[in-house]
C-alpha cells in the first residue's frame, strides 16, 4: 500500500500527515500519541475522532510532523490532516467525515493589533478629567 500525504491546519499550526495501511500506530513528531499529548485525554479524543468515526483505528498507521502554535491548535491540525488523508484513502469516508465538519479547515485566526489600540479592539482607558 502506498503512503498517502495530507496537510492539516489550525490557527498557526501546520500538520504534515502520512497514512498507510498497518496496525494502528500513531507517531507524532517522533513520539507516540500518548507521549506527545501526555495526560490531555480530551485532545487525544479529538485527534482520534476521524479514525473512530470511520472505524480505522487499528487498520492504518499514521506518522505526523506538526509545527507552530500550542497543543490545542496542533491537536486540531493533526485531526484535520488525518481526516483529509482518510478521505484520499477511501472516498466513501467523505460521507462520514463531511457532516461531522472534519474536512473543513477552521479559518479562525488571531486578529492583528491596530495602531492606537491596546490589543486588536481594546481602546486605551478614557479619562474625562
Amino acid at each position: 500500500m502506498r503512503k498517502i500525504y495530507a496537510t492539516g491546519k489550525r490557527k498557526t499550526s501546520i500538520a504534515k500527515v502520512w497514512l498507510q495501511s498497518g496496525s494502528g500506530k500513531i507517531i507524532v513528531n517522533g513520539l507516540s500519541l500518548d507521549a506527545w499529548l501526555g495526560g490531555l485525554e480530551a485532545k487525544k479524543k479529538r485527534v482520534l475522532q476521524p479514525l473512530n468515526l470511520t472505524e480505522q483505528t487499528s487498520v492504518v498507521d499514521i506518522t505526523v510532523t506538526v509545527k507552530g502554535g500550542g497543543f490545542s491548535g496542533q491537536a486540531d491540525a493533526v485531526r484535520h490532516g488525518i481526516s483529509k488523508a482518510l478521505n484520499v484513502y477511501d472516498e466513501a469516508f467523505r460521507q462520514i467525515l463531511k457532516p461531522a465538519g472534519l474536512l473543513t479547515r477552521d479559518s479562525r485566526i488571531v486578529e492583528r493589533k491596530k495602531p492606537g489600540r491596546r490589543k486588536a479592539r481594546r481602546s486605551p482607558q478614557f479619562s474625562k478629567r
